[in-house]
């Protein structure tokens, strides 16, 4: 199912980010008295690896992936493997690791054209809104295209090769624009950023544009336009489908959403790995576009 080479690869980048990684973090933990501190058999880059793999390997459930195919077929690359129980608390704890991985080595960088979109992730079917308690505080009713659901919003920006740019996670209730007014969300951006009609917003374009971001929009009805290039930009509006490609991915095949959450850190080391397992996916969606950073566009004609 995945290959050795896949597996080796994974492991290594994440092993070398954990050797630099684990030390530094240590240092900065806050004291909490004389508290036993379980040693594993695991260590950490192996924990990470694993989750990394469950969404490549394409099956539907951890225990199923961890106990018939972890035990079963990876035991020569995972020698030392923990009980299932065990497994799962170790998936707790590497929450920090895999988020800062991520937002470090696991991104791509931005090439001057860029896509932003964002998408639901439920947590639960609307009728048992009431009833849910593992996401109760921090989850939120919101809406999109498709109706009203419950849960969080994932906001990511992808380049015209397929890389995610950066990425957050927001209350359901939260607007699409508020992502790119975060200096931190928008800092490895510049040149052409494409979105729908979503984050139309004119405090924003200028806020952007004086940041060296061109955000580019379909437009409503009786808008005059800013800053429109009536051939280029209508082109590269439709070819936003890429992020929705891309999306459509992290539902359906690296299963970023689901109901079956014990808990948030769950939710979020699943969300984290998912997206990790797609940035070593080898075919991404992607356009065969150059851009020169001249402040001009190029196309291949």
């Amino acid at each position: 199912m995945i290959s050795k080479d896949k597996v080796t690869e994974i492991f290594c980048s994440i092993d070398d980010f954990c050797k630099e990684f684990v030390p530094l973090f240590e240092k900065r933990l806050l004291g909490v008295g004389k508290k036993r501190k379980r040693a594993s058999r695991l260590s950490l880059s192996e924990v990470m690896t694993i989750q990394v793999l469950f969404h490549l390997s394409r099956i539907r459930d951890f225990k199923t992936f961890y106990t018939g195919y972890v035990k079963e077929y990876l035991v020569g690359y995972f020698p030392d493997t923990v009980s299932y129980n065990r497994m799962v608390e170790l998936c707790s704890e590497s929450m920090l690791p895999l988020l800062a991985y991520l937002k470090t080595q696991g991104t791509g960088s931005c090439s001057g054209i860029s896509f932003i979109d964002s998408t639901p992730l439920r947590v639960c079917h609307n009728r048992r809104i009431h009833s849910h308690k593992v996401f109760d505080v921090i989850a939120q009713r919101g809406q999109c295209s498709i109706g009203w659901f419950f849960g969080f919003k994932l906001h990511i920006v992808t380049n015209d090769s397929g890389h995610i740019i950066d990425f957050l996670i927001t209350p359901g209730n939260k607007d699409d624009r508020t992502p790119l007014r975060l200096e931190n969300f928008i800092a490895k951006l510049w040149g052409k950023l494409y979105g729908d009609k979503g984050y139309i917003g004119k405090e924003l374009f200028t806020e952007l544009f004086s940041n060296g971001i061109h955000l580019v929009t379909k437009l409503k009805k009786n808008m005059k336009t800013k800053l429109l290039t009536p051939m280029y930009d209508v082109v590269m509006l439709r070819k936003r489908a890429i992020v929705e490609s891309i999306i459509d991915q992290l539902k359906n095949i690296f299963q970023i959403e689901h109901s079956r959450y014990r808990s948030p850190v769950n939710f979020f080391t699943n969300v984290c790995s998912g997206l990790i397992a797609y940035n070593f996916t080898e075919k991404k969606p992607s356009l065969n576009i150059n851009f020169v950073r001249t402040d001009q566009l190029c196309l291949n004609l």
